[in-house]
């Protein structure tokens, strides 16, 4: 018996994935960036003055996806952190300098740490979504997940064609991961209630440009129509 393939018929622009059914070996769930420097009090996006709300809405839904996945045989559970090293090497000073304009900056001493830096509490992963055993996590420099890390290396030499795509934020680290896969041949997937932004039109907004001229770089669905695709999946019996 072989775990049948998955598909997302009510997800948009069109029936997701666009040209197969993705096989389970070959799906990997990627959740991005869900540390507590950017959804927990005392981090990053609240040092900002920014409401956390949004992005703490996100946790429920995605917790319900990982317990999904978690359940499927063969298929990949991603994590990744944005965060640089403590003596700033990897950091931009353009990146440093945009930051202080809008709190201590990174690097700086915050509430959780030093702001974005590997090895801070801030830095952690929130310990509602904190990766099980066998599951990869990424560490990046950047916003995107491929650029400065081993994703692609990974991804190819497991033989995965298909991304699902959650986590912080939609219009940066999320949406410029989504481009990067797109480029690379991916298919892809925002679930639409496990990513939030800053401002709920800029999250709007990427699903729209997501969506646009019949999916320019995917698709997007909500968890639970994710959800009913994965529950009513039959083995095939061989």
């Amino acid at each position: 018996m072989t775990a049948a393939p998955v598909t997302v018929p009510d997800a948009r622009p069109y029936p997701w994935p666009c040209i197969a059914p993705a096989e389970p070996h070959r799906l990997a769930l990627m959740v991005i960036d869900m540390q507590k420097d950017f959804c927990a009090p005392g981090g990053y996006i609240d040092s900002q003055g920014i409401d956390l709300a949004p992005t703490q809405a996100t946790i429920e839904p995605i917790q319900r996806v990982l317990a999904a996945f978690r359940a499927l045989p063969d298929t990949l559970v991603i994590h990744t952190r944005e965060g640089h090293r403590p003596e700033l090497v990897d950091l931009p000073a353009n990146k440093q300098w945009r930051s202080k304009q809008v709190c201590a900056g990174i690097g700086n001493k915050g509430p959780l740490g030093r702001i974005l830096i590997r090895g801070e509490s801030g830095w952690e992963i929130i310990p509602e979504l904190s990766p099980a055993p066998g599951e990869i996590v990424i560490d990046k420099p950047g916003k995107g997940a491929f650029y400065a890390t081993d994703l692609d290396h990974i991804l190819r030499l497991r033989g995965i064609t298909h991304l699902i795509v959650a986590g912080l934020t939609t219009d940066v680290c999320v949406h410029t991961t989504i481009r990067e896969a797109n480029d690379r041949g991916l298919e892809t997937l925002i679930l639409r209630d496990c990513t939030a932004a800053t401002q709920a039109q800029h999250r709007d907004a990427i699903f729209s440009i997501t969506e646009m001229q019949g999916g320019l770089f995917g698709a997007t669905a909500t968890s639970k129509q994710l959800l009913d695709a994965l529950s009513h999946r039959l083995p095939i019996q061989e």
